[in-house]
């Protein structure tokens, strides 16, 4: 995920672009989002050329916590709907430059790839941790959502992609649950796939 350096906090008297935290309670470092807001918008006028920002970079962007804060919750809205435009955006551009009929081979070639690993019978879609404590995601509460990205993609069962970026698992430890960065590949790979065609 990309990670950005902690940086001074705007001024007290600067009007916030979001509710802030308790003085007490975490939120999001206003430097971090506001520079990286400043970037996407850059990047979305058209005015930078340098390291561009994608939807891939929003989905995977986090920021330092400390008190006093943006909302989590707000921010995390926020960069919910821009990665929503900047994915429409990639999806135009491919179809402009490439044709329609490649987008959908695209779109096609992925799904198989996805649907192939979602078919995996249950407790069986991932592969478990190699450490015997490494943290887990618990196997039934990501079959559960598997199940439900199955239905979604061969059914036509409503799932928005927000359910799947919002998606928590409960905690295992070693073998009792899967690999946390393998699933957090293929959810990532998902929800890419689901904003590009919804």
């Amino acid at each position: 995920m990309a990670k950005h350096e902690p940086g001074e906090h705007p001024s007290e008297d600067a009007p916030s672009l979001f509710p802030r935290t308790g003085d007490h309670d975490f939120g999001y470092d206003p430097g971090q989002v506001e520079r990286f807001l400043q970037k996407a918008r850059l990047t979305y006028e058209g005015s930078t050329s340098e390291d561009p920002i994608t939807s891939a970079i929003v989905r995977r962007t986090t920021f330092d916590p400390v008190h006093g804060g943006y909302s989590p919750r707000e921010v995390d809205s926020a960069l919910d709907r821009l990665e929503d435009v900047f994915a429409a955006r990639e999806r135009a551009a491919v179809v402009e430059a490439e044709g329609h009929d490649h987008w959908i081979e695209g779109i096609a070639q992925v799904s198989g790839v996805l649907r192939g690993r979602l078919h995996r019978p249950a407790g069986e879609r991932f592969r478990r941790p190699n450490r015997k404590k490494a943290p887990s995601y618990a196997i039934e509460d990501v079959d559960l959502l598997c199940d439900r990205l199955l239905d979604y993609f061969e059914h036509d069962q409503p799932l928005a992609v927000d359910d799947v970026r919002r998606a928590v698992f409960g905690q295992a430890t070693g073998e009792d649950g899967y690999e946390e960065n393998q699933v957090d590949a293929f959810l990532d790979r998902t929800i890419e796939l689901m904003s590009s065609i919804d």
